[in-house]
Protein backbone atom coordinates (compact mmCIF):
# COMPACT_ATOMS: atom_id res chain seq x y z
CA UNK A 1 0.00 0.00 0.00
CA UNK A 2 1.54 2.92 -1.08
CA UNK A 3 1.73 6.00 1.72
CA UNK A 4 -0.20 9.05 1.36
CA UNK A 5 1.84 11.86 1.41
CA UNK A 6 1.27 15.62 3.24
CA UNK A 7 1.73 19.00 2.36
CA UNK A 8 2.06 21.90 4.97
CA UNK A 9 0.15 24.59 4.59
CA UNK A 10 2.39 27.34 3.60
CA UNK A 11 0.18 30.59 2.72
CA UNK A 12 -1.20 30.91 6.74
CA UNK A 13 2.13 31.12 8.34
CA UNK A 14 3.84 34.67 8.65
CA UNK A 15 6.32 36.40 6.88
CA UNK A 16 9.97 35.18 7.83
CA UNK A 17 12.08 38.43 8.09
CA UNK A 18 15.25 38.81 5.97
CA UNK A 19 18.17 37.48 8.26
CA UNK A 20 15.80 34.64 8.28
CA UNK A 21 15.09 34.15 4.98
CA UNK A 22 18.91 34.26 4.03
CA UNK A 23 19.75 31.86 6.56
CA UNK A 24 16.95 29.30 5.15
CA UNK A 25 18.22 29.92 1.37
CA UNK A 26 22.07 29.69 2.38
CA UNK A 27 22.00 26.94 4.29
CA UNK A 28 21.38 22.77 3.17
CA UNK A 29 18.48 21.28 2.85
CA UNK A 30 18.36 17.85 1.90
CA UNK A 31 16.05 17.24 -1.17
CA UNK A 32 13.94 13.69 -2.68
CA UNK A 33 16.76 12.38 -4.11
CA UNK A 34 19.28 12.95 -1.34
CA UNK A 35 16.28 11.45 0.96
CA UNK A 36 16.26 8.39 -1.04
CA UNK A 37 19.78 8.01 -0.82
CA UNK A 38 19.99 8.17 2.31
CA UNK A 39 17.13 5.83 2.48
CA UNK A 40 19.66 3.24 1.01
CA UNK A 41 21.40 3.41 4.27
CA UNK A 42 18.81 4.00 6.56
CA UNK A 43 15.24 2.08 4.98
CA UNK A 44 12.25 3.41 7.10
CA UNK A 45 11.10 1.11 9.53
CA UNK A 46 7.39 1.34 9.04
CA UNK A 47 5.16 3.30 6.82
CA UNK A 48 4.50 6.22 9.00
CA UNK A 49 8.30 6.82 9.75
CA UNK A 50 8.68 6.87 5.94
CA UNK A 51 5.37 9.16 5.27
CA UNK A 52 6.67 11.41 8.47
CA UNK A 53 10.50 12.01 6.20
CA UNK A 54 8.62 12.61 3.22
CA UNK A 55 6.77 15.21 4.47
CA UNK A 56 9.76 17.27 5.79
CA UNK A 57 11.61 17.26 2.40
CA UNK A 58 8.45 18.64 0.85
CA UNK A 59 7.70 20.61 3.30
CA UNK A 60 11.52 22.39 3.33
CA UNK A 61 10.92 22.94 -0.81
CA UNK A 62 7.85 24.58 -0.13
CA UNK A 63 8.69 26.86 2.58
CA UNK A 64 11.89 28.12 -0.02
CA UNK A 65 9.21 28.52 -3.22
CA UNK A 66 6.73 30.40 -0.85
CA UNK A 67 9.68 32.95 0.45
CA UNK A 68 10.82 32.83 -3.18
CA UNK A 69 7.71 34.27 -4.37
CA UNK A 70 7.54 36.36 -1.71
CA UNK A 71 10.94 38.30 -2.54
CA UNK A 72 10.06 38.69 -6.24
CA UNK A 73 6.95 40.46 -4.78
CA UNK A 74 8.66 42.79 -2.93
CA UNK A 75 11.04 43.62 -5.78
CA UNK A 76 8.30 44.29 -7.91
CA UNK A 77 6.64 46.55 -5.12
CA UNK A 78 9.70 48.49 -4.66
CA UNK A 79 9.96 49.25 -8.80
CA UNK A 80 6.21 50.82 -8.32
CA UNK A 81 6.35 54.28 -6.74
CA UNK A 82 2.67 55.82 -6.69
CA UNK A 83 2.08 59.53 -7.20
CA UNK A 84 1.85 60.65 -3.59
CA UNK A 85 5.49 59.06 -3.49
CA UNK A 86 7.34 60.82 -7.10
CA UNK A 87 9.67 63.55 -6.05
CA UNK A 88 8.15 67.15 -6.42
CA UNK A 89 10.14 69.02 -8.85
CA UNK A 90 10.51 72.56 -8.09
CA UNK A 91 8.38 74.97 -10.53
CA UNK A 92 11.56 77.22 -11.34
CA UNK A 93 14.54 75.21 -11.93
CA UNK A 94 13.14 71.77 -11.63
CA UNK A 95 15.31 70.87 -8.63
CA UNK A 96 13.66 68.64 -5.53
CA UNK A 97 11.23 70.89 -3.94
CA UNK A 98 11.10 71.00 -0.20
CA UNK A 99 7.38 72.62 0.17
CA UNK A 100 5.39 75.62 -1.06
CA UNK A 101 7.58 78.64 -0.67
CA UNK A 102 6.09 82.25 -0.81
CA UNK A 103 2.89 80.26 -2.55
CA UNK A 104 4.48 78.47 -5.22
CA UNK A 105 6.18 74.13 -4.60
CA UNK A 106 10.08 75.45 -5.17
CA UNK A 107 13.13 74.51 -3.83
CA UNK A 108 15.21 76.10 -0.68
CA UNK A 109 17.80 77.50 -3.76
CA UNK A 110 15.07 79.68 -5.21
CA UNK A 111 13.12 80.47 -2.00
CA UNK A 112 15.94 82.19 -1.03
CA UNK A 113 16.70 83.65 -4.23
CA UNK A 114 13.14 85.15 -4.45
CA UNK A 115 13.34 86.69 -0.94
CA UNK A 116 17.06 88.59 -2.25
CA UNK A 117 15.42 89.60 -5.02
CA UNK A 118 12.52 91.37 -3.40
CA UNK A 119 14.91 92.91 -0.85
CA UNK A 120 17.54 94.00 -3.32
CA UNK A 121 17.01 97.48 -4.58
CA UNK A 122 18.74 96.83 -8.02
CA UNK A 123 16.74 96.38 -11.04
CA UNK A 124 17.38 93.21 -12.55
CA UNK A 125 18.12 92.56 -16.16
CA UNK A 126 18.40 89.78 -19.32
CA UNK A 127 21.65 90.04 -21.13
CA UNK A 128 19.57 88.29 -23.84
CA UNK A 129 16.16 88.20 -25.20
CA UNK A 130 14.08 87.37 -21.41
CA UNK A 131 13.93 83.84 -22.71
CA UNK A 132 16.47 81.91 -20.70
CA UNK A 133 15.71 78.38 -20.00
CA UNK A 134 16.34 78.02 -16.11
CA UNK A 135 17.69 74.30 -14.53
CA UNK A 136 18.73 73.03 -12.16
CA UNK A 137 22.72 73.36 -13.69
CA UNK A 138 22.32 77.61 -14.97
CA UNK A 139 19.92 78.99 -12.45
CA UNK A 140 22.34 81.19 -11.26
CA UNK A 141 23.44 82.26 -14.81
CA UNK A 142 20.06 84.99 -15.29
CA UNK A 143 18.71 86.27 -12.48
CA UNK A 144 16.31 88.14 -14.42
CA UNK A 145 14.68 85.67 -16.27
CA UNK A 146 15.03 83.47 -13.20
CA UNK A 147 12.81 85.73 -11.31
CA UNK A 148 10.43 86.75 -13.82
CA UNK A 149 9.94 82.27 -13.72
CA UNK A 150 9.44 82.57 -9.43
CA UNK A 151 6.55 85.22 -10.55
CA UNK A 152 5.35 83.36 -13.31
CA UNK A 153 4.68 80.19 -11.03
CA UNK A 154 2.61 82.01 -8.60
CA UNK A 155 5.26 83.53 -5.85
CA UNK A 156 4.03 86.33 -4.60
CA UNK A 157 5.91 89.63 -3.58
CA UNK A 158 3.59 90.61 -0.38
CA UNK A 159 4.53 87.16 1.01
CA UNK A 160 8.09 88.16 1.95
CA UNK A 161 8.65 89.89 5.27
CA UNK A 162 10.59 92.51 5.70
CA UNK A 163 13.65 93.72 8.17
CA UNK A 164 10.97 94.32 10.70
CA UNK A 165 8.59 92.09 10.62
CA UNK A 166 11.55 89.26 10.32
CA UNK A 167 12.64 90.83 14.17
CA UNK A 168 9.45 90.91 15.69
CA UNK A 169 9.06 87.33 14.69
CA UNK A 170 12.02 86.32 16.17
CA UNK A 171 11.32 88.06 19.46
CA UNK A 172 8.28 86.14 19.30
CA UNK A 173 10.37 83.24 18.66
CA UNK A 174 12.38 83.31 21.57
CA UNK A 175 9.53 84.65 24.27
CA UNK A 176 7.56 81.48 23.29
CA UNK A 177 10.82 79.40 23.85
CA UNK A 178 11.78 81.36 26.99
CA UNK A 179 8.01 80.76 28.42
CA UNK A 180 7.98 77.35 27.76
CA UNK A 181 11.48 76.34 29.46
CA UNK A 182 11.40 75.11 32.69
CA UNK A 183 12.24 78.44 34.80
CA UNK A 184 14.83 78.31 37.71
CA UNK A 185 15.59 80.52 40.50
CA UNK A 186 19.39 81.54 39.86
CA UNK A 187 21.30 81.83 42.88
CA UNK A 188 21.24 85.60 43.26
CA UNK A 189 17.16 84.93 43.39
CA UNK A 190 17.31 82.56 46.06
CA UNK A 191 19.65 85.13 48.38
CA UNK A 192 17.44 88.02 47.97
CA UNK A 193 14.40 85.64 49.03
CA UNK A 194 15.90 83.92 51.93
CA UNK A 195 17.06 87.23 53.19
CA UNK A 196 13.60 89.16 52.88
CA UNK A 197 12.52 86.20 54.48
CA UNK A 198 14.54 86.35 57.49
CA UNK A 199 14.19 90.05 57.90
CA UNK A 200 10.19 89.52 57.57
CA UNK A 201 10.22 86.83 60.36
CA UNK A 202 12.44 89.00 62.94
CA UNK A 203 10.65 91.94 62.30
CA UNK A 204 6.63 90.80 62.19
CA UNK A 205 5.21 89.40 64.80
CA UNK A 206 2.23 87.85 63.41
CA UNK A 207 0.79 86.88 67.19
CA UNK A 208 1.53 90.40 68.51
CA UNK A 209 2.87 89.28 71.23
CA UNK A 210 5.10 91.81 71.78
CA UNK A 211 2.73 94.56 71.57
CA UNK A 212 2.06 95.87 74.73
CA UNK A 213 1.55 98.65 77.20
CA UNK A 214 -1.07 100.45 74.66
CA UNK A 215 -3.75 102.32 75.52
CA UNK A 216 -7.31 100.61 75.42
CA UNK A 217 -9.83 101.09 73.38
CA UNK A 218 -13.53 102.24 73.87
CA UNK A 219 -16.34 100.07 72.05
CA UNK A 220 -18.64 101.14 74.23
CA UNK A 221 -19.66 104.02 71.68
CA UNK A 222 -20.83 102.01 68.41
CA UNK A 223 -20.32 103.95 65.34
CA UNK A 224 -23.33 105.27 63.03
CA UNK A 225 -24.78 101.75 61.47
CA UNK A 226 -23.32 98.79 63.90
CA UNK A 227 -24.93 97.01 66.14
CA UNK A 228 -24.04 94.99 69.55
CA UNK A 229 -23.50 92.02 67.77
CA UNK A 230 -21.02 93.23 65.76
CA UNK A 231 -19.27 95.25 68.42
CA UNK A 232 -18.74 91.83 70.22
CA UNK A 233 -17.69 90.08 67.36
CA UNK A 234 -14.41 92.57 67.31
CA UNK A 235 -14.50 92.99 71.19
CA UNK A 236 -10.61 92.62 72.67
CA UNK A 237 -10.31 89.45 74.98
CA UNK A 238 -10.00 89.27 78.44
CA UNK A 239 -6.46 88.89 78.14
CA UNK A 240 -5.41 92.13 76.48
CA UNK A 241 -8.01 94.13 78.29
CA UNK A 242 -6.53 92.64 82.31
CA UNK A 243 -2.62 92.25 81.20
CA UNK A 244 -1.92 95.18 78.96
CA UNK A 245 -2.01 98.14 81.27
CA UNK A 246 -0.14 97.25 84.42
CA UNK A 247 1.91 100.84 84.16
CA UNK A 248 0.95 104.14 86.15
CA UNK A 249 0.16 105.32 83.04
CA UNK A 250 -2.69 102.88 81.99
CA UNK A 251 -3.81 103.02 85.71
CA UNK A 252 -4.46 106.90 85.16
CA UNK A 253 -5.99 106.40 82.59
CA UNK A 254 -8.54 103.37 83.90
CA UNK A 255 -9.24 106.08 86.52
CA UNK A 256 -10.00 108.21 84.55
CA UNK A 257 -12.31 106.13 82.66
CA UNK A 258 -14.18 105.24 85.82
CA UNK A 259 -14.67 108.73 86.71
CA UNK A 260 -16.66 109.36 83.60
CA UNK A 261 -13.84 110.03 80.44
CA UNK A 262 -14.89 108.23 77.21
CA UNK A 263 -11.83 106.25 75.41
CA UNK A 264 -11.57 106.85 71.53
CA UNK A 265 -10.40 104.12 69.80
CA UNK A 266 -8.18 106.46 67.45
CA UNK A 267 -5.36 106.59 71.03
CA UNK A 268 -5.28 102.86 70.91
CA UNK A 269 -5.13 103.34 66.78
CA UNK A 270 -1.94 105.45 67.15
CA UNK A 271 -0.10 102.70 69.48
CA UNK A 272 -0.76 100.31 67.31
CA UNK A 273 0.41 102.35 64.22
CA UNK A 274 3.77 103.20 66.08
CA UNK A 275 3.95 99.67 66.98
CA UNK A 276 4.00 98.60 63.24
CA UNK A 277 5.78 101.46 61.83
CA UNK A 278 8.59 100.49 64.25
CA UNK A 279 8.87 97.00 62.81
CA UNK A 280 8.98 98.56 59.37
CA UNK A 281 11.78 100.11 60.18
CA UNK A 282 13.64 97.18 61.71
CA UNK A 283 12.51 95.25 58.54
CA UNK A 284 14.02 98.17 56.05
CA UNK A 285 17.49 98.24 57.70
CA UNK A 286 17.92 94.92 57.68
CA UNK A 287 18.13 94.29 53.85
CA UNK A 288 21.32 95.34 52.36
CA UNK A 289 20.20 97.26 49.58
CA UNK A 290 18.19 99.56 51.66
CA UNK A 291 21.57 100.09 53.52
CA UNK A 292 23.31 101.37 50.78
CA UNK A 293 20.90 104.12 49.93
CA UNK A 294 21.61 107.56 51.51
CA UNK A 295 19.55 108.61 54.37
CA UNK A 296 17.49 111.51 52.22
CA UNK A 297 16.68 108.13 49.81
CA UNK A 298 15.73 106.20 53.20
CA UNK A 299 13.35 108.60 54.38
CA UNK A 300 12.12 109.10 51.24
CA UNK A 301 10.76 105.22 50.83
CA UNK A 302 9.82 105.01 54.14
CA UNK A 303 7.64 107.98 54.30
CA UNK A 304 6.10 106.61 51.10
CA UNK A 305 5.64 102.77 51.80
CA UNK A 306 4.79 102.45 55.39
CA UNK A 307 1.34 102.67 54.63
CA UNK A 308 1.38 99.65 51.89
CA UNK A 309 3.82 97.29 53.72
CA UNK A 310 1.34 97.60 56.96
CA UNK A 311 -1.76 96.75 54.88
CA UNK A 312 0.04 94.02 53.65
CA UNK A 313 1.17 92.88 56.93
CA UNK A 314 -2.31 93.37 58.01
CA UNK A 315 -3.35 91.37 55.32
CA UNK A 316 -1.29 87.91 56.63
CA UNK A 317 -3.84 87.82 59.78
CA UNK A 318 -6.90 88.81 57.84
CA UNK A 319 -9.88 86.15 58.01
CA UNK A 320 -12.20 86.62 54.94
CA UNK A 321 -14.62 84.53 56.29
CA UNK A 322 -15.39 86.96 59.37
CA UNK A 323 -14.01 90.07 57.83
CA UNK A 324 -12.06 89.98 61.27
CA UNK A 325 -8.16 90.83 61.97
CA UNK A 326 -6.87 88.62 64.02
CA UNK A 327 -3.98 89.52 65.82
CA UNK A 328 -3.21 86.59 68.49
CA UNK A 329 -5.58 88.24 71.08
CA UNK A 330 -6.56 91.14 69.78
CA UNK A 331 -9.12 91.25 67.14
CA UNK A 332 -10.14 94.65 64.99
CA UNK A 333 -12.83 95.22 62.39
CA UNK A 334 -13.56 98.15 60.10
CA UNK A 335 -15.71 99.67 62.03
CA UNK A 336 -12.76 100.14 65.21
CA UNK A 337 -11.27 102.37 62.27
CA UNK A 338 -14.77 104.01 62.30
CA UNK A 339 -14.08 104.70 65.98
CA UNK A 340 -11.04 106.16 64.97
CA UNK A 341 -12.22 109.21 63.18
CA UNK A 342 -11.66 107.34 59.46
CA UNK A 343 -14.58 107.99 56.84
CA UNK A 344 -16.60 104.58 55.76
CA UNK A 345 -16.12 105.78 52.04
CA UNK A 346 -12.34 105.36 52.83
CA UNK A 347 -12.85 102.10 54.83
CA UNK A 348 -14.79 100.61 52.07
CA UNK A 349 -12.47 99.90 49.63
CA UNK A 350 -9.38 99.27 52.11
CA UNK A 351 -11.86 96.39 53.44
CA UNK A 352 -12.40 95.03 49.61
CA UNK A 353 -8.48 95.22 48.94
CA UNK A 354 -7.71 92.88 52.13
CA UNK A 355 -10.34 90.04 50.73
CA UNK A 356 -9.04 90.46 47.49
CA UNK A 357 -5.31 89.66 47.75
CA UNK A 358 -6.29 87.13 50.92
CA UNK A 359 -8.20 85.50 48.47
CA UNK A 360 -4.75 84.47 46.77
CA UNK A 361 -3.91 82.52 49.27
CA UNK A 362 -0.07 83.89 48.58
CA UNK A 363 2.90 82.29 50.27
CA UNK A 364 5.57 84.10 53.10
CA UNK A 365 7.84 84.53 50.18
CA UNK A 366 5.53 86.36 48.24
CA UNK A 367 4.68 88.17 51.25
CA UNK A 368 7.86 89.47 51.99
CA UNK A 369 8.79 90.27 48.11
CA UNK A 370 5.29 92.49 47.76
CA UNK A 371 6.79 94.56 50.96
CA UNK A 372 9.98 94.74 49.25
CA UNK A 373 8.68 96.20 45.96
CA UNK A 374 6.45 98.44 47.66
CA UNK A 375 9.80 100.06 49.85
CA UNK A 376 12.13 100.27 46.81
CA UNK A 377 9.38 102.55 44.87
CA UNK A 378 11.82 104.74 42.56
CA UNK A 379 8.83 107.50 41.89
CA UNK A 380 8.10 108.31 45.77
CA UNK A 381 8.49 111.73 46.36
CA UNK A 382 12.02 113.22 47.25
CA UNK A 383 13.95 110.17 46.06
CA UNK A 384 17.25 110.84 44.73
CA UNK A 385 18.84 107.65 43.15
CA UNK A 386 16.08 106.75 40.97
CA UNK A 387 18.23 104.77 38.34
CA UNK A 388 19.42 102.55 41.40
CA UNK A 389 15.94 101.86 43.06
CA UNK A 390 14.47 101.50 39.85
CA UNK A 391 16.79 98.82 39.03
CA UNK A 392 16.07 96.80 42.79
CA UNK A 393 12.15 97.36 41.95
CA UNK A 394 12.87 95.22 38.72
CA UNK A 395 14.82 92.86 40.39
CA UNK A 396 12.17 91.84 42.75
CA UNK A 397 9.47 91.64 40.07
CA UNK A 398 11.51 89.52 38.47
CA UNK A 399 12.05 87.48 41.47
CA UNK A 400 8.86 87.33 42.18
CA UNK A 401 7.65 85.94 38.63
CA UNK A 402 10.55 83.71 39.01
CA UNK A 403 9.13 82.52 42.11
CA UNK A 404 5.07 81.74 40.94
CA UNK A 405 6.79 80.30 37.66
CA UNK A 406 8.73 77.38 39.80
CA UNK A 407 7.34 77.24 42.86
CA UNK A 408 3.14 77.02 42.20
CA UNK A 409 1.14 74.82 40.40
CA UNK A 410 -1.65 75.00 38.51
CA UNK A 411 -3.74 76.41 35.87
CA UNK A 412 -3.98 79.32 38.17
CA UNK A 413 -0.85 80.64 38.52
CA UNK A 414 -0.51 82.10 35.15
CA UNK A 415 -2.56 84.62 36.96
CA UNK A 416 -1.15 84.78 40.11
CA UNK A 417 1.91 87.41 39.23
CA UNK A 418 -0.42 90.19 36.94
CA UNK A 419 -3.28 89.85 40.01
CA UNK A 420 -0.40 90.54 42.81
CA UNK A 421 0.76 93.46 40.74
CA UNK A 422 -2.68 94.99 40.25
CA UNK A 423 -3.16 95.00 44.20
CA UNK A 424 0.53 97.00 44.38
CA UNK A 425 -1.01 99.26 42.45
CA UNK A 426 -4.49 99.95 43.91
CA UNK A 427 -2.65 99.65 47.17
CA UNK A 428 -0.65 102.98 46.21
CA UNK A 429 -3.81 104.45 44.70
CA UNK A 430 -5.15 104.19 48.23
CA UNK A 431 -1.55 105.16 49.65
CA UNK A 432 -2.45 108.49 47.87
CA UNK A 433 -6.05 109.27 48.68
CA UNK A 434 -5.52 108.79 52.43
CA UNK A 435 -2.33 110.96 52.30
CA UNK A 436 -4.49 113.74 50.79
CA UNK A 437 -7.26 113.35 53.35
CA UNK A 438 -4.20 113.30 55.83
CA UNK A 439 -3.17 116.72 54.78
CA UNK A 440 -6.38 118.30 54.52
CA UNK A 441 -7.26 117.26 57.80
CA UNK A 442 -4.23 118.55 59.49
CA UNK A 443 -5.31 122.06 57.59
CA UNK A 444 -8.36 121.91 58.92
CA UNK A 445 -7.42 121.00 61.93
CA UNK A 446 -5.25 124.72 62.36
CA UNK A 447 -7.93 126.57 62.10
CA UNK A 448 -10.23 125.32 64.97
CA UNK A 449 -10.07 126.81 68.30
CA UNK A 450 -8.74 124.93 71.36
CA UNK A 451 -11.13 123.24 73.22
CA UNK A 452 -11.46 124.74 76.94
Amino acid sequence: MTPQLTFPHIGAGPVLCAAARRLVETSPTPSVRQLGQQEELCEPRSPVEFTVRMNEATGVQSIREALTRHNEEEESQEGETTEDEEPRACGVCGDLAKGYHFNALTCEGCKGFFRRAIKRSTQLRCRFQNKCSITKNNRRSCQACRFRKCQAIGMRQEMVMSEKEVKERRIRIQTRKRLDAPVELSSQQEETIQELLCSHRQSFDSAFYRFSGFRPMDRNALPVGEDESESELCSLSSTSLSGSFETPENQEHEEAGKKGSVFTALPHVADLTTYMIQDIITFSKSLRDFQSLNMEDQISLLKGATFEIMQIRFNVVFNTKTGIWECGHITYCINDAVRAGFQPLLLEPLLKFHHTLRDLCLQEEEYALMQAMSLFSPDRPGVQQHRVIDELHENLALTLKSWIDCKRTGPEKHLLYPKVMSCLTEMRTMNEEYSKRFCRSRTSSRTLSRLS
